[in-house]
């Protein structure tokens, strides 16, 4: 019997987010399946939820959510032979729109019952896991920005950006990417494991999920001008043109920000505010099996 366990997030994107046993056991007959919901309360409950399903057996945890919520579920998963599943209810849903996850809720479901796996690859940094992306700089500053906002909408995420990018301040930064070192003096620190970010939008297109990379994009001191410019490419989805940005693959990236004592940083969307000015990225491959 196959136990399969729902972790949903019912204030993802639009919010009230539910599922219904009904339709669940309609495509899970209890004789063959055994199917467990949980509703996250808080911030970190997901990853909670999930270590104890993970301790009771579970073959497949089902993250519905956004980037935040799969991310949760996604860190506990890995280094077990445990499959995570994604149902979007969130707002960007990047890391779900990279692996081809859309539809109605009965073709999603449909598909995770086919219980067809992707080995992926995940980044790790400082002691936590991305699936989709992390960022220096302004990067998290947008992030922080937005999460004080309280609405997770398109529109709030610009407003986001506008306030960071009138308060922003820069910091000298050393960086070793595969053991050569330099120092800049960067706007933006970007690393991704996926081709988009959320909402559409990508820094990084060529991105591959399974490649044995992560891709770097390193964005310099801008004027306000140039900070507008580059928001309507991201926008526009036309970045490869905004020609400002340096863009690399890579395995491993230390950072050191020596004027710092604590790390403003982005981790799938979420802010978090690090204990250290020393920063260490380094790719994980096929660390996770995910049902598409």
């Amino acid at each position: 019997m196959k136990y399969l366990h729902f972790i949903v997030n019912p204030i993802s994107g639009k919010g009230h987010n539910t599922l219904e046993q009904t339709e669940l056991l309609n495509l899970f007959p209890s004789e063959q399946y055994k199917i467990a919901v949980s509703y996250t309360e808080r911030k970190g409950h997901a990853h909670e939820i999930a270590l104890n399903a993970i301790n009771e057996g579970a073959h497949c945890l089902i993250a519905c959510g956004g980037d935040g919520t799969v991310n949760e579920v996604a860190s506990a998963i890995v280094g077990t032979r445990v499959l995570l599943g994604i149902i979007p209810m969130g707002s960007g849903n990047g890391l779900a729109s990279n692996l081809g996850i859309q539809g109605s809720l009965t073709q999603i479901l449909t598909k995770l019952k086919a219980m067809e796996a992707l080995e992926i690859d995940c980044g790790h940094v400082n002691g936590h896991y991305f699936f989709s992306n992390t960022g220096l700089g302004i990067d998290a500053e947008i992030i922080k920005k937005y999460e004080q906002g309280g609405s997770r909408k398109l529109l709030a995420y610009i407003s986001a950006a506008l306030k960071a990018s009138l308060s922003f301040r820069y910091y000298r930064t050393i960086v070793r990417i595969d053991n050569i070192e330099n120092e800049i003096n960067p706007l933006m620190l970007f690393v991704s494991n996926s081709n988009e970010m959320g909402y559409g939008m990508s820094l990084t297109p060529q991105a591959k999920l399974n490649d044995s990379y992560l891709d770097l994009v390193v964005i310099p001191r801008l004027s306000f001008v140039q900070k507008l410019l580059l928001g309507l490419h991201v926008l526009n989805r036309s970045f490869p043109k905004f020609n400002k940005a340096q863009s690399l693959r890579m395995q491993s990236l230390f950072i050191h920000q020596p004027e710092r004592i604590y790390t403003d940083i982005q981790i799938d969307g979420e802010y978090h505010s690090l204990k250290t000015n020393k920063i260490n990225i380094e790719i994980l491959r096929a660390a996770l099996k995910v049902v598409v």
